[in-house]
């Protein structure tokens, strides 16, 4: 077997194909900062041992796998390359690995790390199945018929895949310090479509998506009757969300789903579309979505006293939009109360109105100061100028969160793709020692 060392192994990818490299059999560690990230708890109980940046680390009969966030100034890289070493950086690495199966990448703007958790639960009780999730999340199988994998489109990295399927979920413009506009998004999209193998599942429902040109067969998914899987009678009640499928005007299945909201049907959709595609049993996809528990910090629920705690990953006005709605839904009888974290001056920039309108959605809202990334300059933008576009908006720190008390039977949401998950802790704190 061969043994792989991981320079920076704590990223989510790089940890979940460490993950199942490791399923596999093979010899695996790693290297990586200090800093304790979630991502290294897989790590740590599959016995992956994880390293400081250091040369001694590597060896010429491993098989290096880098993050694309390392370059020649990693004391690791260069040991790599003083010794003639080649270096697998990790999409390409990807890109080479997943031909050893039928693969299937899952890509757009919002829903992908859901979808691709949705179908991997979904396939993998019907067939040998191996999949890489966004959250960190990764499972090998020795002998996998199956690759399910999210492709992530910033800055175009998924150009590495020539995947046989591709789900598509949405196209949305996101990502403004790399991608110009909505159509330079749809430009990504249009390339990776034409890289597609066997088929491509994508939303009708989503304008882009309807203007793709692909070299394979191209199946729509929806909740309008153009297309070629739809959904129709959703109803929701304590048990989650239910609807029928048709194809092509001619009923096909019943199915749940614990989830609330249109975009977890839409995911749904796409995974019964790829399932029947590939010809798995209707009767194990039924079964499967009733059951999927969702992934991580994805509407991950904590019920504290008459409070709902609600972690999620929404970081863009249409995710937003989303667990919103969702949280309305499976709540009806409570308030529901957004704590967000906006995520880059860039993003809240370029989405400062459409935050604006998708948070007030909720019936009340608190704001974190603005989580910044390090490749960029913050200029004069700050939390307030979103604050005095949200009626009844205050700004909340971490070292007072105990206003939240006063929201008693409400369902609170902490949203945002930084840190926000220290406002929820400190708040739970808050509430232990009220308890006490």
């Amino acid at each position: 077997m061969t043994a792989y060392h991981f320079i920076g192994i704590k990223g989510s990818g790089m940890s979940a194909l460490a993950q199942i490299l490791s399923d596999m059999k093979h010899h695996v560690q790693g290297s990586d900062v200090n800093k304790i990230f979630f991502t290294q708890k897989p790590l740590e109980s599959k016995g992956i041992p994880i390293y400081p940046f250091e040369k001694v680390n590597i060896h010429e009969e491993q098989t290096i796998i880098a993050s694309p966030a390392y370059n020649d100034e990693n004391a690791e890289i260069q040991a790599a390359k003083e010794k003639n070493m080649k270096i697998h950086y990790y999409p390409h690495f990807l890109g080479e690995f997943i031909q050893n199966f039928t693969s299937v990448a899952v890509t757009g703007s919002h829903g992908k790390t859901s979808t691709t958790g949705l179908l991997s639960h979904v396939i993998g009780e019907a067939r040998p199945t191996s999949y890489l999730i966004g959250d960190g999340t990764g499972k090998g199988e020795e002998n996998s018929e199956y690759f399910v994998f999210e492709a992530c489109e910033y800055r175009r990295h998924f150009l590495n895949y020539h995947p046989d399927y591709a789900i598509m979920t949405n196209i949305d413009f996101d990502h403004p310090d790399y991608f110009k506009n909505v159509e330079d998004v749809f430009e990504a999209f249009q390339s990776m479509a034409m890289q597609v193998k066997k088929a491509l599942i994508a939303c009708g429902d989503d304008v882009y998506l309807q203007r793709l040109n692909a070299q394979v067969p191209v199946l729509y998914y929806g909740l309008t009757e153009d297309n070629d899987f739809y959904a129709k009678d959703i109803q929701s009640d304590a048990e989650g969300t239910h609807f029928d499928v048709y194809v092509r005007s001619s009923f096909y299945g019943s199915f749940s789903i614990p989830g609330y909201g249109n975009h977890n049907v839409l995911n749904a959709l796409a995974v019964i579309t790829l399932c029947d595609y590939e010809n798995i049993e209707l009767a194990t996809v039924q079964k499967q979505l009733k059951t999927f528990q969702g992934v991580k910090r994805r509407f991950s629920e904590k019920e504290l006293g008459n409070q709902i705690l609600i972690d999620d990953y929404a970081h863009h006005p249409t995710e937003i939009s989303a667990t919103i709605e969702a949280a309305h839904k499976k709540y009806p009888e409570k308030e529901v109360v957004a704590v967000f974290q906006p995520h880059t001056f860039s993003r809240t920039q370029a989405f400062l109105d459409e935050f604006a309108s998708s948070l007030s959605a909720a019936d009340r809202v608190y704001l974190c100061d603005i989580f910044s990334s390090a490749r960029e300059n913050n200029g004069e933008l700050t939390i307030h100028d979103l604050q005095d576009k949200i009626s009844g908006c205050e700004i909340i720190h971490e070292e007072k969160t105990d206003v939240l008390q006063t929201h008693e039977n409400s369902v609170i949401i902490f949203m945002g793709a930084g840190d926000v998950q220290k406002f929820q802790k400190a708040y739970e704190q808050t509430l232990e020692k009220r308890v006490k």
